[in-house]
């Protein structure tokens, strides 16, 4: 696998100790685990996002953010998000500093590189109590999240390929530290 010399970021953003809050985390954790990737991409653990990420968000070309996304619509249900949208992505909007994706990727320009972005979601059903499970909703939406995060990863100029023998519980690449 070769891939393109555009570099891509798949970036699982989510608390994984709230329900549908950790999809993203859920995600790449999966991804990682499951498929090997062409050298251009990068499986990161974002956390609970934020303007932390920006140093991470400029070194790529392309960045693809999978979160919960509230949009009012049914839980499971997946969603495309690009230009204004992106300030839909839940993790982005409830980090710490109050920030949402727009002002992170508005910080990536001020320091000299905004990288083309786009968020893969879902709506969740539960992201409040603690669990590490998601909801019912969630789990069956799982795979097809999955499938189109692979799908926009081919668009973008990333390969991939299932791993042979799978790697359960694999770590992303990478992972912010909350400090």
């Amino acid at each position: 696998m070769s891939g393109s010399d555009k570099t891509i970021l798949v970036l699982g953003v989510g608390n994984i100790l709230m329900h549908d809050e950790g999809l993203g985390v859920r995600v790449v954790e999966h991804l990682a685990a499951n498929y090997e990737f062409s050298p251009n991409v990068e499986l990161m653990d974002g956390g609970a996002g934020g303007l932390r990420l920006t140093e991470e968000l400029t070194g790529h070309d392309s960045v693809i953010v999978v979160d919960a996304v509230m949009n009012g619509g049914t839980p499971g249900d997946l969603y495309r998000l690009e230009g204004d949208d992106l300030k839909l992505s839940l993790t982005f909007k409830q980090s710490m500093h109050e920030t949402d994706l727009l002002e992170t990727m508005a910080c990536c320009e001020i320091i000299g590189h905004r990288p083309n972005c786009v968020v893969l979601g879902m709506e969740p059903l539960n992201i409040e109590g603690f669990s590490l499970e998601l909801t019912p909703p969630c789990q069956a939406a799982f795979p097809a999240l999955v499938a189109r995060v692979l799908d926009e990863i081919r668009a973008q100029g990333g390969e991939m390929r299932p791993k042979e023998t799978p790697t359960p519980n694999q770590a992303p690449t990478r992972s912010v530290s909350c400090a």
